[in-house]
């Protein structure tokens, strides 16, 4: 695959220093891209590019406003939008009006800023969100196709923010002839500042710190243990968003792992890592837990991208257990 030269091309992310956002600003940085990060920090920590702040421009800004966005935005070669409210299981169940309409409102602006400047090449980062509850209802779920996400029934709001935002990209490439890519992350995990926040952090990170922490207190799992999901290493989501760019590929494709595991499981791995015997876990009927169970079909990632995933969960997770090790008295209070 021909790949993009990166070199001193003027690059925005948004969302930068967000999970996602600062590992991908990080790989732009070594590829020789002059990068602007821009992050309001609501999900995001200065933390998470301290490693790479004298090689980027910060911008702490907010996008919600058009004119911070139409100023940003102005001479870039590549714009990567990532900015959203969003978090893990607990806060997007818990919040819905906020998600939706900040969201909406930096997609809008961030889309259209691109359109008026002419941006070369776009990127939008969407969810597995999108996928309708419908065909979540087992653990053992059939992998989603990217053609699955309609008819559309998403089963939080966040989701039905995500699929507007793919409607409005291509609504923009067809009447603005814009040059987009999409892509729809499943469950993304990794050494991570905010990935480890006790609110906004997701279900790889909270398994890890509670193996750490455990016996006190004891180690909790929400919902019965049962319900399924599939996962990808941080670094393979950056390869992977990257070769994406270097396709004509229009459409939203999955992102993700098609191995499918348990929390139960995965809740088993992390306490392997951390060598404590005779743990007994308890479960939470009453904490929110998604669908029953997701998995990604990789098929399309797969012949478009010429590439899989290369990082396997155990050797994901044991290097996100060993770097939350290494950073625990950050880590504690998040």
């Amino acid at each position: 695959m021909n790949r993009i030269n990166w070199g001193n091309k003027e690059v925005l992310v948004c969302g930068g220093a967000g999970f996602v956002g600062s590992h991908l600003a990080t790989e732009l940085v070594r590829l020789g891209a002059k990068v602007t990060v821009v992050d309001n920090l609501s999900s995001g920590s200065v933390q998470n590019i301290l490693a790479i702040r004298d090689d980027i421009q910060f911008e702490d800004k907010d996008l919600r406003d058009y004119r911070v966005c139409r100023k940003l935005v102005n001479g870039k070669d590549c714009v990567f939008q990532l900015a959203a409210n969003m978090g893990g299981i607990g806060y997007i169940t818990a919040i819905g009006a906020d998600i939706m309409r900040d969201s909406a409102v930096i997609n809008i602006n961030m889309i259209d800023v691109a359109r008026v400047h002419e941006t070369p090449m776009y990127f939008y980062s969407s969810s597995a969100c999108v996928y309708p509850d419908y065909l979540q209802k087992k653990t053992a779920v059939r992998p989603l196709r990217e053609a699955d996400a309609v008819p559309a029934d998403p089963d939080q709001f966040y989701g039905w923010e995500k699929l507007f935002t793919e409607k409005l990209c291509e609504a923009y490439m067809q009447d603005y002839k814009m040059n987009i890519r999409m892509a729809r992350f499943h469950n993304i995990f990794g050494p991570c500042y905010t990935a480890f926040d006790s609110l906004k952090g997701k279900a790889p990170a909270h398994m890890i710190i509670k193996a750490i922490k455990h016996p006190d207190p004891p180690y909790l799992i929400w919902g019965d243990g049962k319900q399924t999901r599939s996962f990808l290493y941080i670094d393979d989501c950056v390869q992977a968003i990257l070769r994406l760019m270097d396709t004509d590929h229009k459409q939203a494709i999955n992102i993700g792992s098609d191995r499918l595991i348990s929390m139960k499981a995965l809740a088993d791995m992390a306490v392997k890592l951390s060598g404590k015997k005779g743990v007994k876990f308890q479960y939470d009927l009453s904490k929110p837990t998604g669908v029953r169970g997701r998995n990604a079909d990789l098929t399309v990632m797969k012949e478009v991208l010429k590439w899989e995933p290369q990082v396997s969960l155990e050797i994901g997770m044991t290097m996100t257990y060993n770097w939350a090790v290494s950073h625990y008295d950050e880590l504690e209070g998040l």
